[in-house]
């Protein structure tokens, strides 16, 4: 029996290509003649890079930069014959920091690393976005690709500084980016602002409380009418936090983020060679459609009329919105063994899940 195996990362707990090796080293305990192969999944969040480099190859770029709160961290930048890939997550990650002060976070550190894969000879760039702490609109971005602001410093310092703002120079980041190829990788829909924009969606889980929503949408507002208004209503200009605004400023394109790792890993043809595809992710429920990693390798599955499963940390859904998400069934590390164990020991409790799995669906 041929087995793709197709996870996101699960969590802070293991990396996409992680998560692939321990459901294969399950399963091949309990069906070691099975044909097993790994084709590790991003949505353009964290492990981007990481899913791509190990599928594609290439040369990983160094890059030190400031992260969402000012202090250096390492960086790379995969450089693909002329492509470069760009991790945002690496530089305005969530997880980057336990503070949690979204209203000074700065996504000037993405912009670094845009500036050095243009640096670096790059034609195209292919942002991937997803799994941010900021909420800045991208005005970090633009200041470290040269957009000049008055006040000088009102681009950098996060929504907070955004009060002071009374124009945008964006010719320079502009300028700085011709001839280059820009591209958004996100299944994220949401526009920059309103009630499904960046603060009011994604705000509260980067530590935006509830009294300050308003205020802070009002702060996106302002950097919006001063760059295109008209942008912050286009899809995925809510993205990260409003890094998809930016993007979409300076001439990018938008795509969709699973769509961009299965493209490049070849995910169509590797699904119709197997008997069955398995995915996951770290919580497995009906935000799963939003654009997630299962659901995009599910609807990839059922066009190569193959079934889909999901192994998770923890499942949150029903049989029949399983379905609705085009997977078969789908199964939980902490039914299995409990959530201490998943959580203390999350390599070995996938691959239990997985051997108890395979016992399923292996012949």
């Amino acid at each position: 029996m041929r087995v793709l195996i197709a996870p996101d990362s699960f969590g802070d707990t293991l990396t996409a290509v992680q998560a692939a090796e321990s459901i294969a080293t399950g399963w091949c305990r309990r069906s070691p003649g099975d044909e097993i192969e790994m084709a590790p999944m991003s949505d353009g969040g964290p492990g981007f890079v990481g899913v791509l480099h190990a599928s594609l190859g290439g040369e990983l770029l160094s890059v030190s930069v400031t992260d969402l709160y000012g202090e250096e961290t390492p960086t790379a930048v995969l450089m693909v014959e002329g492509t470069a890939y760009v991790e945002s997550a690496q530089a305005c990650g969530l997880h980057l920091s336990e503070r949690r002060d979204p209203e000074r976070a700065t996504s000037y550190g993405v912009g670094q690393m845009v500036d050095a894969a243009v640096d670096e000879g790059a034609r195209r760039v292919v942002v991937g976005l997803g799994g941010s702490g900021t909420n800045d609109g991208g005005a970090g971005l633009l200041a470290a690709l040269g957009a000049v602001a008055e006040p000088r410093e009102a681009l950098r310092g996060g929504p907070h500084a955004l009060e002071q703002l009374s124009a945008v120079a964006l010719a320079p980041a502009q300028q700085r980016t011709t001839g280059v190829e820009l591209v958004v990788a996100s299944d994220v829909d949401n526009p920059l602002l309103g009630l499904r924009g960046a603060t009011n969606v994604y705000g509260p889980q980067k530590g935006v409380v509830e009294d300050r929503k308003h205020q802070v949408d009002d702060q996106l507002e302002r950097l919006a009418e001063l760059v295109d208004r008209r942008l912050a209503d286009r899809p995925g200009a809510g993205a990260a936090g409003g890094l998809g605004f930016a993007l979409l400023a300076l001439g990018a394109t938008r795509v969709g983020g699973v769509g961009v790792v299965a493209d490049a890993v070849g995910l169509a043809a590797r699904a119709a060679a197997s008997d069955i595809v398995v995915t996951g992710e770290g919580a497995f429920d009906f935000s799963s459609r939003s654009g997630k990693v299962p659901y995009g390798v599910a609807r990839i599955a059922a066009e190569a009329i193959r079934p889909c499963i999901a192994l998770a940390g923890q499942v949150l859904v029903g049989s029949r919105e399983m379905r609705a998400l085009g997977i078969e069934s789908a199964y939980s590390m902490v039914e299995l063994v409990g959530e201490e164990a998943s959580m203390a020991e999350p390599a070995e409790s996938l691959a239990l899940l997985a051997e108890r799995v395979a016992r399923t669906w292996s012949r």
